[in-house]
């Protein structure tokens, strides 16, 4: 042997370095190669998973602004229509109360002409007894004069 190599020795060196290398790939790298491929999937699962949940959340964000924009655009048709319908209830209520008005006002029209027209016949009866008891009154003051100036001559000629 020269140079005082043994082969034997190397292999036998060459036979431990591949038994050692054997159990520590099957006790060390395997597992944790294993390990670092399961964190891996599921950091990438939960990355996929929180994408997907994203996208759905920003289609919903989507859809709900959609919904509220046809909501606010119905809100404001329905306001608009309930305006005009109020306008138009406004409109026939004051035309029902000028008309209410308006029959009220004849009505006290046709009641003043009524208690004007009784205060005048009450009037003119008034009147009319006023001038018929102001006649009878000189009727009968000039009856009496005369019936009186006849006695006080009848009176007079007597004597």
């Amino acid at each position: 042997m020269p140079l005082n190599i043994d082969f034997q020795q190397i292999l036998l060196h060459l036979l431990n370095f591949a038994i050692l290398f054997t159990g520590l790939y099957i006790l060390l790298y395997k597992p944790v190669k294993d390990f670092m491929k399961k964190r891996h999937d599921h950091y990438s699962e939960m990355d996929n998973r929180t994408r997907s949940d994203l996208e759905e959340a920003e289609k919903s964000k989507k859809e709900y602004e959609e919904k509220l924009a046809a909501a606010e655009t119905e809100i404001q048709d329905k306001k608009s229509k309930f305006e005009a319908e109020l306008g138009n209830l406004r409109k026939e209520r004051l035309a029902e109360a000028e008309k209410e008005a308006g029959r009220i006002i004849e009505n006290a029209r046709e009641t003043a002409e009524r208690e004007k027209k009784r205060i005048i016949e009450n009037a003119d009866k008034e009147a009319k007894e006023i001038i018929a008891e102001a006649a009878e009154n000189i009727v009968n003051a000039s009856l009496s004069d005369n019936f009186d100036a006849f006695l006080d001559k009848a009176e007079g000629g007597k004597q």
